[in-house]
C-alpha cells in the first residue's frame, strides 16, 4: 500500500476544457475539508471540483454536478488501482465550451488523475502501533537504539522517561520481551 509523498499537480487540456488534478497525502477527514476549501478559494471560477479520497476503510467520491458516475468514481477507481491510501485527489474543471459526453468525461477525469499519480513520488505505507512507554533513565540509550527507525511523537522527562511512539510489530515484540512498561494506544496505524 502506498501514499503520495508530497502534494502534486497535473494539468490536462481536453477539447478546450482545462482539468487541474491535485493530489494530497491526508491523515484525517479534517485534512480533506481543509484542502477542498483551499482549492475552491484558489480556483474560484472553476466549473467543477470533483474529488475522491481513501482513508483506511473510508472511501468517498464526488461528481460535483458532473453527470453521476463520470468524475468522482473514475478518480476513486484510479486511486484504488494504484493501491493508494491516505490520499485525496481533486480534479478541477474549467469548462471549455465543448461537451465531452459521459464516456469523454470518464476518460478525461481518469487521465487527469492517472497522469498526476504517474508524476508523483509515492511512498510505501507501513502498518504500525501507537504506544506509550515508560522507562528508567539508565536504559534510555538501549531504548533509543531499539526505536532508531521508529517515529517518536512525544518525549517527556520526569522521574521516568515517557515516549509516545509509532513502532512496527517487530519493535513492539522486542519492547515486550524487555518488559518495558507499555500502553498500546492504537493498532493498525499507517506511517
Amino acid at each position: 500500500m502506498f501514499t503520495i509523498k508530497n502534494k502534486n499537480e497535473n494539468i490536462e487540456i481536453i477539447k478546450n476544457s482545462k482539468f487541474i488534478s491535485l493530489i494530497y497525502n491526508i491523515n484525517n477527514k479534517d485534512d480533506i475539508e481543509k484542502h477542498l476549501k483551499e482549492v475552491k478559494k484558489q480556483y474560484p471560477k472553476a466549473t467543477h471540483y470533483c474529488y475522491a479520497y481513501i482513508l483506511d476503510e473510508d472511501k468517498k467520491s464526488s461528481d460535483d454536478k458532473e453527470p453521476s458516475g463520470t468524475a468522482g468514481y473514475p478518480i476513486l477507481h484510479v486511486l484504488e488501482e494504484n493501491n493508494l491510501n491516505h490520499v485525496l485527489c481533486i480534479v478541477i474543471r474549467y469548462f471549455g465550451g465543448i461537451k465531452l459526453g459521459a464516456g469523454g468525461l470518464v476518460r478525461a477525469y481518469t487521465k487527469s488523475a492517472s497522469n498526476n499519480i504517474k508524476n508523483s513520488i509515492l511512498k510505501e505505507l507501513k502498518i504500525g502501533n501507537l504506544i506509550e512507554i515508560n522507562f528508567l533513565y539508565e536504559i534510555s540509550k538501549d531504548i533509543d537504539y531499539i526505536l532508531k527507525d521508529s517515529i517518536i511523537l512525544e518525549k517527556i522527562y520526569n522521574d521516568k522517561i515517557k515516549y509516545k511512539v509509532i513502532v512496527n510489530n517487530e519493535k513492539l515484540k522486542i519492547l515486550k520481551e524487555k518488559n518495558i512498561e507499555m500502553k498500546i494506544l492504537s493498532t493498525k496505524i499507517y506511517y
